[in-house]
């Protein structure tokens, strides 16, 4: 009974339908008909095997399940493991574990697709054989993939293409020819960009921009000397002027007037005041963009109007002046400090003008003019640094610079001795070449040789109203190679290697521009500065011509004239309005005398010669004759041209003591009148009648429109002119004149500020390096309509850091948060009897803005007993230097 149970047990070994190391030898047997396996274990060890040729890349074991005949009848092609992998994925995925099997495996990757594997299919992430190919495999079998069906447009669930898997932010470590291939496959099919790509780009171009900016703040930091520090504050991503400005039409008017509760303004008292003031002026370091100081001030304004008595805004206001003066007068030398407190009070001015609920008040006790009276000494300090620094290069650079030295080394003068000659560098240069070193003599005093081919005669009588003629017919060629290597780019302005004297004084002026560009200071300021510095630096040229009698010569005048056309090509290069160079008029006039006085030989040409220059009189042409230096050979003004300015010499002597006569005699009797006016006015409580005003506020008011001309987006480059300064009377120019000082009617332009994207980033598709072509910025800044690129930032400016309150309490106290009033503790009046505090009461238009101008010459102050601080013939000397105070807090 026991032995007849065992004959039915089975004890042959069950098949390995897993084998580890799968062989077509082992194989064959299996999967033949008498193998005595079931087609179910045929199947499963089919695709067990199938399975491990496409993770391991066998390709002989993969092309003997897919030749032989018994056993493809039990290979499935489409088979997917757990994740959703086809077989095509699977060998994909083994790219680089055996870098000696990489071919075998592309070449089972090419007998699938032959056999008609499935290759569009995804896996559970939505990937497709193509964004894994992209990952692993090389440039032949991506190719080869999307010529068998593969789309390159194809993504996952995440909305991803095989583009963007390997070029999420930056391209993949040695997957550049991959991105490449797969970019120009999918441009092929209208591809033209997709998100991932545009947020790289985004961030690329952010990481760019921030680049170039922070080349050209160090490059600024070093020409102008300023502290590595005072770039700290900025944020490279939220100031992009490209991305959307803060423009007018979308701030509403709660914010330029907030609501009156607590929320809104800061409460304090009489007794905390000097500490307040000493904490948030003098301990307060001053930074980039940094509006905290007159945002204290404002809401502290608007808590003392709203709240208190109107004896508290104005100790408050006269008391916030003295600190802030006091602290520029003892950092006059330091541009940082001066440019921040510039940028402080015109914000000051702008936050109380806009805010309708106190600016009635404030305006009753003179805080505007207050305001405008701080902002004059600040504007003449940063005037007079730009001063001092191009004195420095004015006469190197201007005045002694030779741009084309060869062409005037033959230049000799007949006062000129020539036994000195040899013991300069330039003659020994001469000694060398053709030109004899003998020299004839002339009424028994050594003179120089004739002219030399490469020396152009002298320019006819009417060089200022005609072309030149035929003998300066080089001197464009000249004028344009001198442009080359001087004028040049602001990339070469700001280049490392050794620069002229005139690529110094250009990379000086571009540095200090964009200084004050990127401070934010408003346009009208940026505008009306370089006016008054380009006119200082016409009058003093000029007044160095005159009075130098080594530049009373026509060559000097030609080189001098070359120079001068670097500065103005400048003017045009970094945007600024074309009416700036206007104030080279009188200089350009009085070169171009110097050119042609030597050759007016005809009584006619003088006088028509004379007519043509309006920016000239009399004494001054007529002293440039009476020192001009003579070339040799150099033709002479005749007798009777001589004896003619003469005579207009004395006729403008005697007219100038009449003009200044009659001119003391109107400014009284303006005065007067504007007196006799106001009384009227007040008696019979009516407007003065604009029909009777002096000349003087009829200037003032053109002046004026000049100025919100610059913020007229319809306007143009041409339409804008400086204000003029009176005409000169003497032989030389009044180079301490100063221009007015006007800000825009509109209080809400205060905030505005030129946009930095001409200066940081002009010229993007073309010139990727930072200040690569001068040329560009003004490109950019005709593009856009108006006489220059500007935009509000009427929000950014109301921005408080929450760690003010710590500067505001000092250290004695810590910040504490003031709860919200209730309308009850508000000691207001109600918004229906006082239209001032209405939150519809509109901004007053322009007519209602009263123009008050400022100018840059006041008498001293009545709070202080301080001398002037812009005097037409003195410059302010700062009381003491005085570092930036920093205070760490607890």
């Amino acid at each position: 009974m026991t032995s007849a149970s065992l004959g039915t047990l089975d004890f042959s070994p069950e098949p390995d339908l897993h084998p580890l190391y799968p062989t077509p030898a082992h194989l064959a047997p299996l999967f033949s008909p008498n193998s005595g396996l079931s087609p179910l274990q045929k199947q499963e060890l089919g695709s067990h095997c199938l399975t491990r040729s496409c993770v391991f890349g066998d390709f002989s074991l993969l092309s003997y399940l897919l030749s032989d005949p018994h056993a493809q009848h039990y290979i499935d092609l489409s088979a997917r493991d757990e994740d959703g992998l086809g077989l095509v994925s699977l060998i994909i995925q083994g790219f680089g574990s055996e870098s000696d099997k990489d071919v075998e495996r592309e070449e089972c990757v090419r007998l699938l697709i032959s056999q008609g594997a499935d290759i569009t299919g995804v896996d559970n992430a939505g990937w497709t054989p193509l964004h894994h190919a992209a990952l692993y495999s090389p440039p032949t079998l991506i190719s080869h993939l999307m010529t068998h069906g593969c789309s390159p447009l194809a993504v996952t669930r995440r909305k991803l293409t095989a583009l963007d898997i390997i070029t999420a932010h930056t391209i993949l470590p040695g997957r550049n020819d991959v991105a490449l291939l797969l970019e120009e496959s999918m441009r092929t099919e209208g591809w033209t960009g997709g998100r991932v790509e545009e947020k790289r780009r985004a961030l690329d171009e952010r990481l760019r921009r921030k680049g170039k900016r922070k080349a050209v703040q160090d490059r600024v930091t070093q020409i102008l000397s300023l502290p590595p520090r005072w770039w700290d504050a900025e944020n490279f991503d939220n100031d992009d002027d490209s991305s959307g400005s803060d423009i007018e039409d979308e701030v509403s008017e709660q914010v330029y007037t907030p609501s009156a509760d607590f929320a809104n303004m800061l409460a304090w008292s009489p007794q905390e005041l000097p500490n307040i003031l000493d904490s948030l002026i003098n301990k307060l370091r001053p930074a980039l963009r940094s509006t905290q100081v007159a945002n204290t001030l404002y809401l502290m304004a608007r808590f003392a109007c709203l709240t208190c008595d109107p004896d508290w805004v104005e100790n408050l206001l006269i008391s916030a002046a003295d600190a802030i003066e006091e602290r520029y007068y003892n950092d006059s030398e330091d541009i940082t400090a001066l440019v921040y407190w510039l940028y402080n009070t015109t914000i000051l001015l702008h936050l109380i003008k806009c805010d309708n609920s106190i600016s009635e008040a404030c305006e009753m006790i003179g805080s505007s003019e207050l305001l405008e009276e701080l902002i004059n000494p600040i504007f003449v300090f940063i005037i007079r640094f730009a001063e001092r620094r191009i004195d420095q290069f004015m006469n190197p650079a201007l005045l002694d610079h030779t741009p084309l030295s060869s062409e005037f080394d033959s230049v000799r003068f007949e006062s000129e001795w020539s036994f000195l000659r040899p013991f300069s560098s330039k003659k020994k240069a001469h000694s060398n070449s053709s030109t004899p070193n003998t020299t004839p003599m002339r009424n028994g005093t050594p003179s120089s040789p004739p002219f030399t081919a490469s020396r152009p005669p002298s320019p006819s009588s009417s060089l200022a109203a005609s072309p030149p003629s035929k003998g300066f017919a080089s001197l464009r060629s000249s004028i344009a190679r001198a442009r080359t290597s001087t004028g040049g780019s602001i990339q070469t302005m700001f280049n490392d290697t050794a620069q002229s004297p005139v690529q110094e004084l250009t990379s000086f002026l571009t540095a200090l521009h964009t200084f004050l560009v990127l401070s934010d200071i408003n346009p009208a300021l940026v505008g009306q500065f370089w006016s008054q510095v380009i006119y200082w630096t016409s009058c003093e040229l000029f007044n160095r011509i005159l009075s130098r009698k080594k530049y009373v010569c026509r060559s000097r005048a030609v080189q001098i004239n070359m120079n001068l056309s670097v500065l103005e090509e400048w003017i045009d290069d970094v945007g600024l309005h074309k009416g700036i160079a206007s104030h080279f008029a009188p200089l350009r006039e009085l070169l171009s005398w110097l050119q042609c006085l030597s050759s007016i030989t005809d009584f006619l040409n003088l006088v028509a010669t004379i007519q043509t220059m309006k920016n000239i009189n009399p004494l001054q042409m007529r002293r440039a004759v009476r020192d001009y230096k003579y070339e040799v050979n150099e033709g002479r003004m005749t007798e009777e041209c001589f004896q003619y300015l003469t005579q207009l010499q004395k006729d403008w002597e005697r007219h100038r003591v009449k003009i200044g006569v009659e001119a003391l005699r109107k400014e009284m009797g303006d005065r007067e009148r504007e007196r006799e006016e106001y009384e009227d006015s007040v008696s019979h409580d009516e407007a003065p009648n604009s029909s009777s005003r002096p000349e003087s506020s009829i200037e003032i008011d053109v002046a004026q429109r000049n100025i919100d001309l610059m913020f007229d987006k319809s306007a143009e480059k041409s339409d804008w002119e400086p204000s003029r300064p009176p005409q000169a009377l003497g032989e030389l120019l009044d180079s301490r004149f100063m221009l007015p000082l006007l800000l825009p009617s509109d209080p809400r332009m205060l905030a505005a500020s030129s946009r930095k994207t001409a200066i940081i980033d002009h010229g993007r598709s073309t010139h990727p390096q930072p200040f690569n072509d001068a040329r560009s910025v003004s490109t950019v800044s005709t593009t856009d309509k108006g006489l220059m690129l500007w935009s509000l930032h009427s929000r950014r400016v109301r921005d408080i850091e929450a760690s003010l309150l710590r500067w505001v309490d000092g250290t004695r106290t810590s910040a504490r948060p003031l709860p919200l009033p209730t309308s009850a503790d508000l000691d207001v009046e109600d918004d229906s009897k006082d239209p001032s505090l209405s939150d519809n009461s509109e901004l007053g238009s322009h007519d209602d803005v009263v123009v008050k101008v400022t100018p840059l010459t006041r008498k001293p102050s009545a709070r202080r007993g301080r001398p002037s601080t812009g005097g037409e013939a003195e410059t302010p000397v700062p009381l003491s230097p005085l570092e930036p105070i920093e205070q760490s807090i607890a």
